[in-house]
């Protein structure tokens, strides 16, 4: 994706108890990134991974005999100590609890190549080897007329010693898109057309500015050269269409991207063919505002996505976002009309096999607490019970109920005593019946995690 500055966030924040400790980071700080090879980060637990003294962005999963290879974005936020630019690096896992750092994958090229930052692409195999097709991107070269971003190719026998191969380098028609605007590859095979497909980000040259994003189509017979051919999704509704990805699943297909036009968040659509016409479903997207770049991967039995958390400025909950941070694993699911909900993976569920006690007390208004539950009454006004304080890291389960005509409810995370300071959130029934943070129906059970 292309790398900017987030606008601050206009929504709520879901909240809940005082915490024992504000600091978030799970790392082991012993590790320096430039040096990553090999090295498995497993105590503590790397339930929301980023590299050490660094941040992570655009996760390119890629699942290859029985693990997850999760290709991302390094992004030092120090050009005077690392230079400009970002690699990509690599990181394993088989159970997104545990993971293994194999350090850098792609090199950043000079400012006079354009490569200067490699950006969003894929992964696959073909041919008995392992290819890569990422986004070459240089603003210096905009100055020289020339296109700041670029599809390029790159190639492996092992998926540790990679080969650039510049010829097979290709911009944008400029004549139908914006010269600047072609990035973040999706590469996949077309078995109907017996060729290979590229899915693109793009803006087409005319229109309204803040809705000529689509997602563009390529075609390859031999993954060196390809062929523009017509848009594969333009609703023209967004700014663009950054890091698209798609699958199947059952008998429909799954187009996602995200866009930044209104919110910052990964979207989908669905369609029971290839060619469409593609459905906007109820909820189109997996998470809250800031789930973003998210692309997926399969193990062949479940299918999981893969998106980045961003951190704010000055670790403060009022902060600025910034461009990185952590990523963040979500379980797909399918439903009976075909639609997408998310949920946490069974193996990050079982990492919390530890209970907490805990208790409400501290209430505020018409309050009821027994058997580990509450019961709040607040019919025109406010009520509110505190459960103690919670670990850094934790996984909370509740089941929620509610009577008709509420207006909003849920649960406050890393809240003062003070009730008055409390940053609130919670659930508007009548809009979307569902939980802001984790998406669940309500009077269902949901986890909700706190990074």
């Amino acid at each position: 994706m292309k790398r900017r500055n987030f606008l601050r966030a206009t929504t709520m924040l879901p909240l809940l108890a005082d915490t024992i400790s504000t600091n978030s980071s799970f790392a082991n700080r012993n590790i320096h990134s430039n040096n990553l090879k090999n090295v498995r980060r497993d105590n503590p637990p790397d339930f929301f991974y980023k590299p050490t003294d660094a941040w992570a962005a655009d996760f390119i999963p890629f699942y290859d005999n029985g693990v997850f290879q999760l290709f991302y974005l390094l992004d030092w936020r120090n050009i005077k100590s690392h230079g400009e630019g970002t690699p990509w690096y690599r990181v394993s896992t088989t159970d997104f609890v545990h993971f293994t750092e194999h350090g850098e994958m792609l090199s950043r090229g000079t400012a006079a190549e354009q490569d200067l930052y490699v950006f969003t692409g894929s992964a696959i195999t073909a041919n008995g080897q392992y290819h890569i097709f990422y986004t070459g991107h240089n603003p210096y070269l905009r100055q020289q007329g020339k296109p700041e971003q670029g599809i390029m190719h790159a190639v492996s026998d092992d998926m540790v010693k990679w080969k650039k191969i510049p010829a097979d380098t290709f911009f944008a028609p400029g004549n139908i898109y914006e010269p600047h605007d072609w990035r973040d590859a999706f590469v996949f095979w077309n078995e109907d057309a017996k060729e290979y497909n590229m899915l693109l980000a793009a803006r087409f040259k005319t229109g309204i500015p803040r809705r000529r994003g689509l997602t563009a189509l390529c075609a390859s017979k031999d993954l060196a050269k390809w062929e523009v051919r017509e848009r594969f999704y333009a609703p023209g509704l967004y700014f663009t269409h950054e890091c698209p990805d798609l699958f199947k699943m059952g008998e429909w297909w799954y187009l996602l991207f995200s866009e930044f036009t209104d919110l910052v968040r990964t979207r989908y659509v669905m369609s029971r063919s290839l060619n469409g016409p593609w459905i906007i479903p109820e909820r189109d997207d997996f998470d809250g505002h800031a789930f973003y770049a998210a692309k997926t991967a399969s193990d062949g039995n479940k299918r999981f996505i893969f998106g980045w958390n961003p951190t704010r400025e000055g670790e403060k909950d009022n902060g600025n976002w910034q461009w990185g941070g952590n990523l963040v694993v979500h379980e797909i699911q399918q439903e009976k009309n075909g639609e997408l909900t998310v949920r946490v993976p069974q193996t990050v569920s079982n990492a919390f096999a530890n209970n907490v006690n805990y208790s409400f007390t501290n209430s505020v208004g018409n309050t009821k607490a027994e058997d580990g539950s509450v019961i709040l009454q607040a019919v025109g006004t406010f009520a509110a019970s505190t459960a103690g304080k919670m670990p850094v890291t934790c996984k909370i389960t509740a089941t929620m109920q509610f009577e008709e005509n509420t207006k909003a409810f849920g649960l406050m995370l890393r809240s003062s005593e003070i009730w008055i300071k409390h940053i609130t959130s919670g659930l508007n029934q009548k809009k979307t019946g569902s939980c802001l943070t984790c998406g669940h129906v309500t009077g269902q059970k949901c986890s909700i995690w706190q990074n």
